[in-house]
């Protein structure tokens, strides 16, 4: 009978995968011995593999390139990273080797902005598109970044008042883009998404106040679906939709030359998962070319601003199972030495699933288990995996460590969970490493962050100050 943790894995999915192979019973990512790292770092333990950064920005410049060759499609492709999915240095050094520009969601992103163009990281060529609401900082320091000399800079107008608002603090001409307020899916609890201007306004908005406006160059429209670049009907509805906009625009605004068509790329998350990368790439650039022909217009440049496809495949964290606890007579609990709701907050918050697997001990016979964090909080926990509905691991002992690791973490999990800062019930941030790999396919690695300390927590707390008077 087939009862050992690696049959289970190699019955249930396709194994070994790309990332995913064993070295004995212990797991490899991207050939990276993560029980060496265990041994070396300890646990709780974060990493950032950063060649995946870079592995998946030309992996997709490819599918786009392929796919505008294949359509003899006319315009240019830019791809942007979205920083909100990570702002970390190391992540940008990363990103930027791969001659990209960025997206921005708010103020102090302008100032990474700005630190990047001041390190070479970036420079005038470099395309900043300002998303987001609004309001007083963001819109002094896109207006400093633009009055500096910047003038690939474009705000994207997300609500009437924002044009005039940055008319007041840009003394010359700049270029701007239009936010589609997109429907949101049916079974969504809102009709149309709080982001931009709806559909049947864009053109009286540009009529209104862009047309005969000498300070202002409308470049790009911007269309981006929440749920992201499915195939489904609701997608491909909507951006029939945004096209008919587009070349409507068009017709009347001869310096429109761009659509954005956000984000949304869905990453793996789980052994099973399966995406047709290029197929959709494909048809959205037939998509467009049909709409653009039909109505006599020339095709618009593309942009996307991937964030979660950027940096998501590229982390992961790694915990020990600490004790298992028997709650009755199906329930066993597996607790591990950190919490989930402060290292992967999306679990706990969105319900969201990431790949899960042992690091070891693949050979010996597994169980069904919950997964229980450290916190005094029921909803500390991990209970189920995609396609699985249950969490099946190596059997608990004592006498032999269990260590598990969860994949694809590297967006947004560090800003949602409060990079350096105090977390739920005052469980302290795991040591972060980074991984590296030279031309030769060597290995390096260094510590970006320490696990923190009592005294680093009680310092935010306040506890430090009257000792310092």
């Amino acid at each position: 009978m087939n009862t050992k943790y690696f049959d289970l894995i190699n019955q249930t999915f396709y194994f070994p995968q790309e990332e995913f192979t064993l070295n004995k019973d212990n797991l490899q990512f991207h050939n990276i011995d993560l029980m060496k790292l265990v041994e070396q770092y300890g646990t709780p333990l974060k990493f950032t593999y950063l060649p995946q950064i870079s592995n998946n920005i030309r992996k997709a410049k490819t599918w786009f390139r392929n796919a505008m060759e294949k359509n003899k499609y006319d315009g240019k492709y830019y791809y942007c990273y979205c920083t909100k999915s990570s702002h970390f240095e190391y992540i940008m050094d990363e990103a930027f080797k791969n001659n990209i520009h960025i997206e921005t969601s708010s103020a102090f992103d302008i100032n990474i902005v700005e630190k990047l163009l001041e390190n070479g990281k970036i420079n005038k060529n470099t395309y900043v598109i300002c998303n987001g609401f609004k309001r007083d900082q963001y819109i002094q320091n896109i207006a400093r970044l633009i009055n500096n000399g910047h003038t690939r800079t474009m705000p994207i107008i997300d609500n009437y008042e924002e044009l005039d608002l940055l008319q007041e603090q840009i003394p010359g001409k700049f270029k701007i883009g239009i936010r589609i307020a997109a429907e949101e899916e049916p079974k969504f609890e809102f009709y149309t998404s709080r982001l931009g201007i709806g559909y049947k306004n864009i053109l009286p908005f540009y009529r209104k106040q862009i047309h005969e406006n000498k300070k202002v160059e409308l470049k790009m429209l911007h269309f981006f679906i929440n749920t992201g670049i499915r195939d489904t009907s609701y997608y491909w509805n909507e951006l029939v939709k945004c096209l008919k906009v587009y070349v409507s625009l068009k017709k009347e605004c001869p310096t429109l030359d761009s659509l954005n068509i956000g984000g949304g790329f869905p990453i793996k998350n789980s052994l099973a998962f399966e995406y047709d990368y290029q197929y959709m790439i494909d048809e959205i650039i037939n998509q467009i070319k049909i709409a653009c022909d039909e109505a006599e217009v020339d095709v618009p440049n593309i942009f996307t601003e991937f964030g979660s496809f950027t940096v998501g495949e590229s982390a992961g964290a790694i915990y020990q199972v600490l004790y298992q606890k028997q709650q009755n007579d199906r329930e066993k609990w597996n607790m591990i030495d950190s919490s989930f709701i402060t290292t992967l907050p999306d679990t706990w918050a969105i319900n969201k699933r990431f790949i899960m697997l042992a690091v070891n001990r693949w050979n010996d016979q597994y169980e069904r288990v919950l997964l229980g964090g450290m916190t005094c909080d029921s909803d500390d926990y991990y209970n189920s995996e995609q396609n699985m509905n249950a969490i099946y691991l190596p059997k608990y002992n004592k006498e032999k460590p269990l260590y598990i690791g969860f994949f694809n973490t590297g967006a947004y999990q560090e800003t949602i969970g409060g990079y350096g800062g105090l977390h739920h019930c005052l469980i302290p941030q795991p040591k972060h490493i980074l991984i590296d790999r030279d031309e030769n396919g060597i290995l390096a690695t260094e510590v970006f962050s320490e696990q923190q300390q009592a005294d680093e927590i009680l310092d935010i707390l306040g506890y430090s100050r009257k000792e310092n008077k």
